[in-house]
């Protein structure tokens, strides 16, 4: 496991770790495993803290749910969501740097110059072409991640003929124009989007030949915490699929993923150390 440093907004350089841990603060009625549960602004806040505290060094916060055939949510409605939540973690003081989990490029400008470091993009800004508008001005954290399609049509058949080289060409086009727009590639870490447009084998697939997407020479940010890729490769229901998540996490980790998504942070920390000290 190499070192690994991730530039977000205001030059702040994460790093250098052997991983980074990105915990998951859902605050939405609908979210695949958590909705509802720190659905309110205190207990949002609150849960945040707590991953802090168990040693997430990022704190990614999400009002809406992009689970597959989920209904998209109005601008005014995720905003009076996220917003909130990432002041009260900034005046709290968090040791975490905050991420916000949009598409929306006024939620992401409105977070950004609250005090957010991070745009975390399922739709790699196609959904709003504006938000490429915020990227340039505001230079902050990237993750760029690859969708087939909306989610609520994602899961519609999704078809590839070589699934991981047709998303390394999409990353390679977008890459292309975030460059010209001037963000900073140091800026930027690539998310396959497991379960965002893909079958049960397109998303093995991803994950055994990960290694492929080393060539376009950012990191790779994993998103894989407790999707249904546990329960079609093993039938794990939603509360089932924390020892599937771990497992995968560190075999990740020790194929050389440094960042990674998660509900559980402070059972993802033991996991991505012990994958450290073993490697």
């Amino acid at each position: 496991m190499n070192d690994t440093t991730w530039t977000v907004k205001g030059g702040k350089v994460l790093g250098p770790a052997p991983f980074f841990i990105a915990g998951i603060v859902n605050v939405t009625p609908d979210s695949f495993y958590d909705g509802g549960t720190h659905a309110d602004t205190a207990s949002g806040v609150a849960h945040g803290l707590e991953l802090a505290r168990q040693g997430a060094h990022i704190l990614d916060i999400g009002g809406e749910s992009t689970r597959p055939y989920s209904d998209p949510v109005g601008e005014a409605e995720e905003m009076a969501r996220v917003l909130p939540v990432v002041q009260g973690l900034i005046e709290a003081r968090t040791c975490a740097v905050i991420s916000v989990d949009t598409y929306k490029a006024k939620v992401a400008a409105r977070c950004l110059e609250a005090g957010a470091a991070i745009i975390n993009d399922v739709s790699g800004f196609r959904f709003e072409p504006e938000l490429l508008d915020v990227l340039a001005e505001y230079k902050p954290g990237y993750v760029l991640m690859h969708s087939l399609g909306r989610p609520e049509t994602m899961q519609v058949e999704p078809r590839y003929d070589d699934v991981v080289g047709e998303i390394m060409a999409f990353f390679e086009e977008r890459l292309s124009v975030l460059d010209r727009a001037g963000l900073p590639m140091d800026r930027v870490v690539l998310d396959p989007g497991i379960g965002f447009g893909k079958k049960l084998e397109h998303n093995l697939t991803i994950l055994r030949e990960i290694e492929r997407f080393y060539a376009l020479g950012l990191p790779i940010y994993m998103g894989l915490s407790n999707k249904s890729i546990w329960k079609g490769l093993l039938g794990a229901e939603s509360g089932e699929r924390r020892n599937a998540t771990q497992a995968a996490t560190a075999v990740l980790a020790a194929k050389g993923v440094p960042i990674h998504r998660v509900h559980e942070v402070q059972l993802t920390r033991q996991s991505l150390t012990i994958a450290r000290e073993l490697a």
